[in-house]
């Protein structure tokens, strides 16, 4: 059985960041005591010196689980699944599965951020990006989810592993980037599925563009 940590574990993030959310959304369905560490990314105080002794590229979400440091939320996931989830539920064992759920964490890392988390991030935060193309990076990528839901119920496997958790917060959030949900009803039915499970903790709502409605 894993050792549940001795203090709390820290997380620095910052609540309109879906990186950050994915973070406190593991933490928190794995049980762990989490103490939460806002950097006011709006400020640039993840670009003054103490954070970057935590995360040279100047990043959120940082983890400190009681001087163990892990920056970026992908890692993070990999990290809490592989020491505090013995059932090996959460991060597939079988080789198979563990590269399924690692191709996912590459499209977190890849056509996720730069579709639906780019148009969000261009809406909200008026990011000087395209975000006509974006929203196409959007599209074209929850046209391949959507299709590859159709015939399970999570992405890998017959149950959540980190790779849900990797792929829920941006695609929740997509209507904020000015992409709507309405087409994907396997999405949709998919992250019911997420906010059901027992200790889900959402992440702050933003306005919704006319043009997703």
């Amino acid at each position: 059985m894993p050792t549940a940590p001795a203090r709390p574990i820290r997380l620095y993030g910052f609540p309109l960041s879906g990186h950050a959310h994915r973070a406190r959304l593991f933490l928190s369905l794995l049980g762990l005591p989490v103490e939460l560490v806002d950097v006011d990314l709006r400020s640039g105080a993840q670009k003054q010196p103490d954070f970057l002794r935590l995360n040279a590229f100047g990043q959120v979400p940082v983890i400190d689980d009681d001087g163990v440091v892990v920056a970026d939320s992908n890692a993070i996931l990999v990290y809490l699944a592989s020491k505090y989830d013995a059932s090996g539920r959460w991060l597939p064992r079988d080789p198979v599965l563990a590269a399924e759920a690692q191709r996912w964490l590459s499209v977190a890392a890849g056509p996720l951020a730069m579709g639906p988390a780019l148009a969000r991030i261009i809406a909200l935060f008026k990011a000087p990006f395209d975000h006509e193309r974006a929203k196409a990076t959007a599209v074209a990528l929850l046209g391949i989810m959507d299709a590859h839901l159709a015939t399970r119920d999570f992405f890998v496997g017959n149950g959540p592993t980190i790779a849900d958790i990797a792929l829920y917060s941006y695609t929740a959030h997509a209507p904020e980037g000015g992409v709507a949900l309405e087409p994907y009803a396997h999405i949709r039915a998919w992250l019911q599925r997420i906010e059901a499970l027992p200790g889900f903790v959402p992440m702050i709502k933003s306005p919704v563009p006319q043009a997703a409605e």
